[in-house]
């Protein structure tokens, strides 16, 4: 199972972070030990300072496929959900400095926690919104109409380069409002004021 991640796929987080808006997909990958479900907690891992909470939209594959054109990408599409995309920013500004990847800042233990599945319905998708609180406070808020690169042209793109297999994966971007989260701190996700996401800070 692959977890595929976007990067800078809204303009106002690009704008947050001093970045130029992507003209292709920014795609990086987490390994199958990054997931974090069931509402289970984050223990607030001691290599970083600086973890970072990233309200994303999630998809999840049904079916294999590879080049997949985009009249077709609606068909491989099962589920979707909200997902924390956590971030080791203090690392991850070391990394950008030297040059170095910075797989060690987003593919750690647990930093992908997935909420509650939804059955994939598009027109319904489209029509969502979404937003982050933490410890009772709106951080982040966007929709999938608000993505750069929307689905199509994410999924193309993807399986031009990797095979998509069922159960695979598909953090879709974080809109603006990224920020650090605590010892103690209290995150949920709401998708159309559905609390589907929850994930204590330990």
């Amino acid at each position: 199972m692959k977890i595929f991640c976007i990067g800078k796929n809204y303009a106002d987080h690009a704008a947050e972070m001093k970045s130029e808006v992507p003209t292709t997909p920014l795609v990086f990958m987490k390994p199958s030990t990054a997931l974090l479900k069931d509402k289970q907690p984050f223990y607030h891992p001691s290599f970083s300072n600086e973890i970072h909470h990233e309200i994303e939209l999630v998809l999840k594959f049904g079916k294999n496929g590879k080049s997949i054109q985009p009249q077709f990408v609606l068909g491989y599409i099962e589920s979707y959900t909200l997902g924390l995309d956590f971030t080791a920013r203090d690392l991850q500004q070391s990394c950008k400095e030297k040059g170095y990847p910075w797989e060690i800042a987003k593919s750690f233990d647990h930093s992908a926690v997935i909420g509650d599945w939804m059955p994939f319905e598009n027109q319904k998708f489209m029509n969502s919104s979404f937003y982050l609180n933490l410890n009772g406070s709106q951080k982040q808020a966007g929709s999938p109409k608000d993505l750069i690169f929307g689905l199509e042209k994410l999924i193309e793109y993807i399986s031009s380069i990797f095979t998509i297999q069922k159960g695979d994966l598909l953090f879709t971007g974080t809109p603006s409002g990224v920020g650090p989260v605590k010892i103690g701190d209290k995150l949920e996700g709401y998708l159309d004021d559905i609390k589907v996401l929850h994930c204590d800070i330990k």
